[in-house]
């Protein structure tokens, strides 16, 4: 009966609100939940914060989200299209793009979108067990790096494209988690690092499938 339950609340979905002082309201909230996953993490991040960040009062929160799975689910619709933008600019330049520059602009695909990439990197990254949303948009955000890989390098087999997507969403990562920790026993230097490694890959795995670097 509990996982019943469990399932009927995971399924729930955000209130939609029709009228200004509503919208503005969960425009409010979820821009509280950006911030408070960003700091602490999706598992850190509790709905009393996000209430206490946006100023509201919990029940208010609870009423346009009803859980945080959906607080989440919320978030990642209002980053799936500009993420999707992002990945229509590299793809419209994809063929001049050396290497070394396409490892730079996959990586730099949070970075693009600033102050939300730490929500999206723990939204990603959550150690909890990912709703379907979030799970798709992890699919989706593989599935663009490995068309934009295809587009730059006609030569790579769909599932190595695949397979190098995955290795390189988790560069794009651990890039984001690297920035978070600059000053805090972490140097500049190792983003450096992490993006001469990521050139490096990507340049044999192109060099290897017969495509110009």
């Amino acid at each position: 009966m509990s996982s019943n339950k469990s399932t009927e609340t995971q399924e729930r979905t955000a209130l939609s609100p029709q009228r200004r002082p509503g919208q503005e309201r969960v425009a409010a909230l979820l821009e509280a939940a950006a911030a408070v996953i960003a700091e602490k993490g999706y598992d850190g991040t509790t709905m009393a914060e996000v209430a206490a960040r946006a100023g509201a009062q919990i029940g208010s929160l609870y009423r346009f989200f009803p859980n945080k799975d959906v607080l989440a689910n919320a978030l990642i619709e209002r980053f799936h299209a500009r993420v999707g933008a992002v990945f229509d600019a590299i793809d419209q330049q994809a063929d001049t793009l050396s290497v070394a520059m396409l490892a730079d602009a996959l990586l730099n695909v949070l970075g693009d979108l600033r102050s939300e990439s730490q929500t999206i990197v723990a939204l990603l990254d959550g150690s909890a067990e990912l709703s379907a949303r979030r799970q798709e948009f992890r699919r989706e955000v593989r599935k663009r790096i490995a068309q934009t890989l295809l587009k730059r390098c006609p030569k790579l087999r769909r599932a190595q494209a695949e397979d190098v997507a995955a290795i390189l969403l988790q560069n794009m990562k651990s890039l984001g988690a690297l920035t978070k920790e600059i000053g805090n026993g972490v140097r500049p230097s190792a983003l450096t690092e992490l993006r001469v490694m990521t050139r490096h890959y990507l340049l044999k795995i192109f060099e290897d499938a017969g495509c110009q670097a």
